[in-house]
């Protein structure tokens, strides 16, 4: 008999490999993610901060990027104080990591059928405790102080006389960004299980692969889809109207979250929302008509305020329909055969919901602040350049008068979902349809679907 071949090499080995390729998905994002963030910012000016302050200008727009927040804060005694806080997350630049970590978590599955629970769980651990490590390093990192520049000459003589220099710093929120950020990273691979076909899964998970799947996969292309088509709509505005660094900075760090609000308004959700002050995000004009013309009170954002300010605005309703309806009818071809036209309909209800339910709670903005200086608002400076850079402003400085401002943005979640779920439905059992209608083929029947390749 020949001996059995040693065991001893599939032990620190092995081990040491998962985690090598857990930092690889880690490193993949956050590199992807800190290419298209720092060439936003760079675009929004944000590259003429004082005090060489870009690279935790950077930190910051990585944290926001994946749920964090961060605080604004500082002064010079009684003689300043600074109020101010942001919460917004660069949809780009969380869009493009998503999809770079994704992609390089299932090279790493590829040429598999099927996978055990076990493995894939210690993939999944060891991922999250790189990616907390990370977000540590992300939190340290997005840290900086600057001095502020006073914009009256009194004040100014004032604060010199009395040896005060007012100072802001801004810090990133440890406990959102490492909460928040790791359930950004679990949501992130939960998706990518349940649309990806090269996500190998337990034997036994396979049917609930291949009854989620096709729907999860057809409300991925819809969301890519008003990507595409925001960016095309991008690039002839800026060669129409010549503003190429302008466009550049909001295709690059808020282009989803312009259009994700879009496909919503389409559908018939509403936002909630106000701007008070001069903190100016690179929105279209109608929407940001709408957040202003309340006099600060609570402003509804929808498809008929929309339409309101420009009639164009109607053409969403349309093209959320046409998309929707393509959904189902993808749906319906990735099913597998002999599937019923009401499990085409409540499969693409409850991915319609899902999506829409994430789309409104990334699509959350908030940003206040307020830095007075013995009650005289402060001229441009580290705290505007700042602001207007994390928040993607594309204008003039957004905080030439810091008498105070707020900007908020929250979605009517429990109108949204359910509309989204009924759209779903409508489109689910209509595309499917159509589908048979086009002689669908389905792709295989359940009972001789290869586990894990659906």
């Amino acid at each position: 008999m020949h001996p059995e071949p040693p065991t001893t090499a599939a032990g620190p080995p092995g081990v040491l490999r998962g985690w090598l390729d857990a930092l690889a998905v880690v490193l993949a994002g956050l590199a992807a993610m800190a290419v298209v963030a720092a060439l936003g910012l760079w675009a929004a000016g944000a590259d003429a901060l004082p005090g060489g302050g870009f690279p935790s200008v950077l930190a910051a727009t990585l944290a926001l990027a994946v749920g964090g927040s961060v605080q604004l804060d500082g002064g010079a005694g009684f003689f300043a104080h600074v109020d101010a806080g942001i919460t917004a997350m660069p949809l780009t630049v969380g869009l493009v990591g998503a999809l770079v970590m994704a992609e390089v978590f299932l090279r790493q599955l590829r040429f598999r059928a099927v996978a055990h629970g076990g493995e894939l769980l210690g993939r999944i651990a060891r991922t999250a405790a790189v990616w907390v490590v990370a977000l540590v390093l992300l939190t340290v990192g997005a840290r900086h102080t600057f001095t502020v520049t006073l914009g009256n000459d009194l004040v100014q003589q004032l604060g010199g006389a009395l040896g005060l220099t007012p100072e802001v710093g801004f810090h990133a929120e440890a406990a959102s960004t490492i909460g928040l950020g790791l359930l950004w990273l679990l949501v992130v691979l939960a998706a990518t299980f349940a649309v990806s076909r090269r996500a190998p899964l337990p034997r036994h998970l396979v049917p609930f692969q291949q009854a989620v799947r096709p729907a999860a996969f057809a409300m991925l292309l819809v969301l890519l889809a008003y990507v595409v088509i925001g960016l095309v709509a991008g690039l002839v505005t800026a060669a129409v109207h010549g503003n190429a660094r302008q466009t550049a900075a909001v295709l690059l760090l808020a282009l989803p979250n312009l259009v994700w609000l879009a496909f919503g308004v389409g559908l018939g959700a509403q936002w909630h929302g106000h701007l008070v002050g001069a903190v100016g995000l690179p929105v279209p004009r109608p929407l940001a008509e709408v957040l202003r013309g309340t006099d600060g009170q609570e402003a509804t954002i929808s498809l008929s305020t929309l339409a309101e300010r420009d009639a164009r605005a109607w053409w969403l309703l349309p093209l959320a329909a046409v998309l929707m309806l393509a959904a189902g009818v993808l749906t319906a071809y990735r099913s597998p055969r002999g599937t019923g036209l009401w499990r085409h309909a409540v499969r693409l209800g409850a991915a319609s919901a899902v999506a829409m339910l994430l789309v409104g709670v990334w699509s959350r903005v908030s940003a206040d602040y307020g830095l007075s200086v013995l009650g005289v608002g402060v001229g441009e400076g580290g705290l505007g350049d700042l602001l207007g850079a994390v928040l993607g402003n594309t204008g003039t400085n957004p905080l030439a008068d810091l008498g105070g401002g707020t900007l908020t943005l929250d979605p009517v979640l429990w109108i949204a979902v359910p509309l989204a779920a009924g759209w779903g439905l409508v489109a689910g059992w209509l595309g499917g349809l159509l589908a048979a209608g086009l002689g669908r083929r389905g792709e295989v029947t359940e009972a001789t679907a290869p586990p894990g390749r659906r």
